[in-house]
């Protein structure tokens, strides 16, 4: 089932220049927070590989997701009760009962576009804005006044990237006329207490459902490219996600009604990115770039409006280059397993451009929920009681004036 809302607006990070950024105090900065984050520097070039620890990983991202909170406090703590209003106490929830909806997300200043990114600023890792085309998703309980499952957050997916691209057996050529066709999960998770129920499991699956797809199909498709001018005609035939932390508990061995796995295992990142510059340290990267380009002096196309940067990538390259650091400095080395989740018996034959008509495998949301109560949620709560105390008020990330 999928419930309406109320366009989503483009989200651009630009960096401005306001105070004049010294480079040898950046570059301690840096440093220094490299190192605080647990990363050794070799020879002012290489990261020093982290260990596959989920809490070490975790410990990570706290520097981030703790600056994503402060610049999100002014905006969203007005909303804060409202917000925990939303949010089911562990007594609410009775697992035969749950029946999930989707609600998109098509204002991100509305209330629920607000919602959404309060739940969002609770995970564990810092979460993005998405790139490019955006769906966005909250998981609903109808049998419980609408109260939040979970979260669904798909976006452009990168351009390259190995394993998947080795799974499907691309070209370069195939690949960018064919990658309008894929949309990357940049955000999958369930939100207590029905996380204790396994919720995550029955949101990844959402992320599969037919609602879904109609939604792709309703937003983007027959919409004429920015860049290239052309008319894609695209269906949503895979949607990619990466685990965050290490090897996931929630995409492996996870399966269908029809007893196919939703997500397969393709491989791992290289360990290359940017996530160690998030937080307080790239607004000192953004606002460095910006001071020594010159007006203008940018990668995005011509066709791009605004006068930022093209993303985070070229504003931290910039700013790394011009500090004298190698590039392998955004080599973190830590690697992400890689899934993907064809919504088509035919997905590969297609971004191949060996077919050109969808033999659609998706499932409803009802027949997706109910496989997921009897398979996790009914024998999970007989099994474990972990989460029966949640009180929504402890998600409160902010004081109450």
């Amino acid at each position: 089932m999928l419930r309406q809302a109320g366009l989503l607006d483009n989200e651009l990070i630009a960096g401005t220049p306001e105070v004049e950024v010294d480079p040898r105090e950046l570059r301690q900065r840096i440093e220094k927070h490299l190192h605080d984050q647990g990363f050794v520097l070799s020879n002012g070039r290489l990261l020093a590989s982290v260990l596959d620890d989920k809490e070490r990983l975790r410990r990570l991202h706290r520097e981030a997701v703790a600056h994503q909170r402060d610049r999100a406090r002014e905006s969203l703590r007005r909303d804060e009760d409202r917000f925990i209003g939303r949010l089911a106490s562990a007594s609410e929830v009775h697992p035969v009962r749950v029946t999930p909806a989707l609600i998109p997300i098509v204002d991100r200043h509305s209330f629920l576009g607000r919602l959404w990114r309060w739940c969002a600023l609770h995970w564990s890792i810092p979460v993005s804005s998405g790139y490019g085309r955006r769906l966005r998703f909250l998981v609903v309980d109808l049998a419980n006044g609408d109260k939040i499952i979970g979260l669904i957050g798909l976006g452009d997916p990168v351009f390259a990237l190995g394993c998947r691209d080795q799974w499907i057996g691309w070209s370069r050529n195939r690949r960018t006329t064919a990658l309008t066709s894929v949309m990357d999960a940049f955000v999958l998770g369930a939100v207590p207490p029905y996380n204790f129920l396994l919720g995550g499991k029955l949101v990844a699956l959402l992320a599969t459902s037919s609602e879904v797809r109609d939604a792709f199909r309703m937003k983007y498709g027959h919409r004429q490219t920015l860049i290239t001018q052309r008319d894609p005609d695209a269906q949503l035939a895979l949607v990619t996600t990466t685990s965050a932390l290490g090897r996931s508990s929630i995409y492996n061995r996870l399966t269908n009604p029809v007893g196919r796995l939703a997500y397969e295992p393709v491989g791992y990142t290289s360990g290359s990115g940017d996530f160690h510059f998030s937080g307080a340290i790239y607004d000192d990267l953004a606002r460095f770039a910006a001071q020594i380009s010159p007006d203008g002096a940018t990668y995005r196309h011509k066709r791009w409006t605004g006068t930022s940067f093209r993303n985070r990538r070229e504003v931290i390259q910039r700013a790394l280059d011009a500090l004298g650091y190698h590039r392998q400095l955004r080599m973190h080395g830590i690697r992400r397993q890689v899934f993907v989740a064809p919504l088509m018996g035919n997905t590969l034959a297609l971004l191949r451009g060996e077919a050109t008509e969808p033999a659609w495998s998706t499932l409803s949301v009802d027949e997706l929920s109910g496989w997921w109560r009897k398979r996790w949620a009914v024998p999970r709560s007989t099994r474990n009681t972990e989460g029966q105390e949640f009180d929504p008020c402890s998600w409160r990330l902010w004081a109450e004036r």
